[in-house]
C-alpha cells in the first residue's frame, strides 16, 4: 500500500475517533485512537509506519511542544519551577536507575544496560492523554500544571538517557563523565539557542510587519515553520537538544509578543485556528501510529514458545506498577520537602490521595513508543540486540497500563480532591462568560485607531455592561473600589477647574456650571458610573445655553464659551488620568484603573473631535465600524472558547452553551443593524 493511501486511512481514523468520542465521552480520545490504530493494523495488510526517532521528534514532538510552550502559563511555571525541574530531570534519572535495576532483577535475560534503556524511555510523561481525561474529570489545577510543565522538559531528559543506555548496549562502553558533560551541554546550549532563536524569529516577524508585509496567511505560515527550523538548527548544527530549544522558543515567543507585538485580530484568529488544526492532526496521528505499531511489536514475543504470554503480560503490569510507584514515592517526598521548608506561598500538608492523583496523571505515550522503536536490531559485534522484541512488548504494555490506570482510577480518586466524575470543567458558566468577554475587551483596546476610536469605546461600553450583568456579585465587590478611583479622578478634575477659575481662564458662569456638573457626577457615582461620565457634555451644553446672551451675537458667544469650556475640560480629564495612574500604583489596582482610564479616554476622544470643529461620524459609518470590530471580536471569543475547552477548564456542554450565547449576541446585533 502506497504512503498516500496510508496517510488518508490514518486521517479517516482520526476523524472517526472524534465521532466515537462524542458518543463515548467517558473514554479518552487517545485510548480510542490507539484502539483504532491496532484495528487498522490488524484489518489492513501492509499498513505500517516506521519513523526514525529524529524524524518523529521533528514532525510531531517539536511543533506540539512549541505550541505548548506558547500557551503554558508562565507565572505557574515559575512558581512551580522546583517541582517541575525535579520531576523533569531528577525523577527521570531516578526512574532510569531504579527502574533499570528493578527490570533487570525481574527479567535477568535483559542486560542491565538494556534495562536502563527501557526504564529511561518509560520515564517521559505524555500530557496529551491527560488533557483528554481532564476535560471530563476535575483534576486539581496544580497537578495539571505540574504534569504539563514537566512534559515540556522530560522528553529531552528521557531521550538523552535512553540514547546513552542504548549506546552502552551496542558498543559495550559507557563513560559517566562524558555522559554527564553531554547531558549538561545539550540542555544548556538547547536552552540558550531557544532564547536566541525565539527572539530572532519574533524580531523577523516584527520587522516584516514594519516593512508593510501584513498578510495574515504569510505570518501564520511563518510561525508554523518556526519550531521545525529551530529544531533542525539546534540538532544538526550544534548537536544540542532540539526539544529544549523549541520549548524555550515557544515561551519566548509568547513573552515577547505580549510585551512588544500587537497582532491584528485577523492574524491572531488565523494563527490560533491553524495551530488548533495542526495540533489536532499531530496529536491524533501520534496515538494512531502508536496503536498501529503495537501489533508488530508484540507479534514476535507472543509467538515465542519459550515465554508464556501470561508471564510477559504480568511483567508489563509489574513494570508499570514500579514506574508509577517510583513517581508516587518521589512526589510524596518532594511534597513533604516543600511543606517543611515552606518553599511554596501557601504550603499545604501533603495528602496521599493528591500524591496518587499526581502519580496516575503521569501516563506514558508516543515519545516512549517512538524511542523504543528506534532500538537497533544488532550490536557492534554483529549479534542481535538482547531481548529487543520483549523490550518493545513491555514498553507497549506499560503505555497501555498507565493510560488505562488513569482512565479507570482517576474518576474515583479525584473525588477525594474536590473533583467530580464526568465533569472536567473548572469554571462555571458565569466565570467562562466573564473570561470570554474580557478577551473581547482586550482585543478591542488593541484595535483602537484614530478613525474608529469612538466606535471602539462605544463597543467596549456594551461589553462592560454585559460583563456586569453576567457577574453581578463580582461587579458588586468591585463597585466600591471603582467608586474610589472615580472619586480620585473627579478630585483631580475639580482642582484643574478651580485653578483655571482663579487664574481668570474660565468664565464665572462656566465655572458655576462645571461645579454643578462635578457635584452631580459625584452623587451619581454611587449609582451608575457610566451615566455619570456621559452626563458631562450634555449638562455643559445646557448650562452654556442658559448663560449665553440672546440676539445675533448669541451664537458666537455660545461657540466661544463652549470652546473655552471644552479646553478646560480636556485639561481636567488629562489630569484625571494621571491621578488614576497614581492611585492605581499606590493601591495596586491596575485592572480597575484600566477600566476607568478607558472611560476618560473615550471622553477625551469626543472632546478632541469637537475641538477640531469636525462633525461627528455619521451614524451609519460609525455603526459599520462597530460591526466590523464586533465581527473581529467574536472570532476572538470563539477562539477563547476553543482554548478553554482544549485546556479542560470547561466541559463540552459548556462550550456548546457559550457558542449559543455568542450566536445569540451576533443574531441580535445583526438584526438591530438591519433595522
Amino acid at each position: 500500500m502506497d504512503l498516500l493511501t496510508q496517510v488518508i486511512l490514518l486521517l479517516i481514523c482520526l476523524l472517526l475517533s472524534n465521532v466515537v468520542s462524542h458518543y463515548l465521552p467517558s473514554i479518552p480520545v487517545a485510548l480510542i485512537q490507539i484502539a483504532l490504530g491496532i484495528g487498522l493494523a490488524l484489518a489492513v495488510s501492509h499498513v505500517s509506519f516506521e519513523i526514525e526517532t529524529e524524524w518523529f521528534l521533528l514532525l510531531f514532538v517539536a511543533p506540539l511542544l512549541y505550541n505548548d510552550g506558547r500557551h503554558f502559563p508562565r507565572d505557574e511555571l515559575w512558581n512551580m519551577k522546583g517541582a517541575i525541574l525535579g520531576n523533569a530531570i531528577l525523577l527521570v534519572l531516578i526512574t532510569t536507575i531504579g527502574g533499570g535495576y528493578a527490570i533487570h532483577w525481574l527479567i535477568p535475560s535483559i542486560p542491565l544496560a538494556a534495562a536502563f534503556a527501557l526504564a529511561a524511555i518509560l520515564s517521559p510523561t505524555d500530557p496529551v492523554a491527560v488533557n483528554g481525561i481532564a476535560k471530563r474529570i476535575r483534576i486539581p489545577e496544580k497537578v495539571l500544571h505540574l504534569v504539563r510543565g514537566e512534559s515540556l522538559i522530560n522528553d529531552a531528559t528521557g531521550l538523552v538517557s535512553f540514547n546513552y543506555a542504548v549506546a552502552a548496549v551496542v558498543t559495550g562502553y559507557f563513560s559517566l563523565h562524558k555522559a554527564l558533560f553531554d547531558f549538561a551541554y545539550m540542555f544548556v546550549i538547547g536552552g540558550l539557542l531557544g532564547i536566541v532563536l525565539g527572539i530572532l524569529s519574533t524580531g523577523i516577524r516584527f520587522v516584516l510587519r514594519k516593512q508593510g508585509i501584513q498578510d495574515a496567511a504569510f505570518h501564520t505560515l511563518l510561525q508554523l515553520l518556526t519550531p521545525f527550523v529551530i529544531f533542525i538548527v539546534t540538532e544538526e548544527w550544534l548537536h544540542a537538544s532540539g526539544v529544549v530549544a523549541v520549548v524555550v522558543a515557544g515561551m519566548i515567543h509568547a513573552l515577547v509578543k505580549e510585551r512588544t507585538e500587537t497582532l491584528v485580530a485577523e492574524e491572531q484568529v488565523l494563527t490560533e485556528n491553524a495551530w488548533s488544526i495542526l495540533s489536532f492532526i499531530l496529536n491524533g496521528l501520534v496515538f494512531l501510529l502508536l496503536g498501529l505499531n503495537i501489533p508488530s511489536t508484540i507479534r514476535e514475543t507472543v509467538a515465542n514458545p519459550n515465554m508464556s504470554n501470561t508471564l510477559v503480560v504480568g511483567y508489563a503490569f509489574t513494570i508499570g506498577l514500579v514506574i508509577l510507584g517510583i513517581r508516587f514515592i518521589w512526589t510524596h517526598l518532594f511534597a513533604w520537602y516543600e511543606y517543611r521548608t515552606g518553599r511554596t506561598e501557601k504550603p499545604a500538608k501533603p495528602k496521599l490521595v493528591t500524591t496518587l492523583v499526581t502519580s496516575l496523571t503521569g501516563v506514558r505515550g508516543a515519545v516512549t513508543m517512538a524511542g523504543v522503536l528506534s532500538i537497533p536490531y544488532v550490536i557492534r559485534d554483529g549479534g542481535p540486540f538482547p531481548e529487543r522484541s520483549l523490550i518493545l512488548f513491555l514498553a507497549a504494555g506499560v503505555i497501555l497500563f498507565t493510560i488505562l490506570a488513569a482512565t479507570l482510577l482517576l474518576p474515583f480518586v479525584s473525588r477525594e480532591t474536590g473533583g467530580t466524575e464526568g465533569e472536567g470543567a473548572k469554571l462555571d458558566m458565569s466565570e467562562a462568560k466573564q473570561k470570554m468577554l474580557l478577551s473581547a475587551i482586550r482585543t478591542l483596546r488593541k484595535q483602537i485607531t484614530e478613525e474608529n476610536e469612538a466606535a471602539a469605546y462605544e463597543l467596549i461600553d456594551e461589553y462592560k455592561q454585559m460583563f456586569q450583568q453576567i457577574m453581578p456579585e463580582q461587579a458588586g465587590r468591585y463597585h466600591e473600589q471603582i467608586t474610589q478611583v472615580h472619586l480620585a479622578a473627579l478630585q483631580a478634575e475639580r482642582e484643574v477647574i478651580e485653578a483655571a477659575s482663579r487664574e481668570g481662564q474660565l468664565d464665572s458662569h462656566l465655572f458655576d456650571a462645571f461645579e454643578q456638573i462635578l457635584d452631580s457626577r459625584e452623587k451619581r457615582l454611587a449609582g451608575s458610573v457610566r451615566l455619570g461620565m456621559t452626563y458631562v457634555i450634555r449638562s455643559l451644553f445646557r448650562k452654556v445655553r442658559r448663560t449665553s446672551k440672546p440676539g445675533s451675537a448669541g451664537r458666537q458667544v455660545k461657540i466661544a464659551l463652549l470652546q473655552q469650556g471644552m479646553d478646560i475640560q480636556l485639561k481636567a480629564m488629562e489630569s484625571a488620568i494621571h491621578a488614576i495612574e497614581a492611585y492605581a500604583k499606590e493601591m495596586n489596582t491596575p485592572e480597575i484603573a484600566d477600566g476607568v482610564k478607558s472611560d476618560y479616554r473615550r471622553m477625551i476622544s469626543r472632546l478632541r473631535s469637537k475641538l477640531k470643529q469636525t462633525d461627528p461620524l455619521d451614524l451609519a459609518e460609525k455603526q459599520e465600524q462597530k460591526e466590523e470590530l464586533r465581527l473581529k471580536v467574536m472570532d476572538i471569543e470563539r477562539s477563547e472558547i476553543r482554548m478553554m475547552f482544549e485546556a479542560g477548564t470547561i466541559s463540552r456542554e459548556q462550550a456548546k452553551e457559550l457558542r449559543r450565547f455568542l450566536n445569540y449576541i451576533e443574531n441580535v446585533t445583526l438584526y438591530e443593524y438591519a433595522e
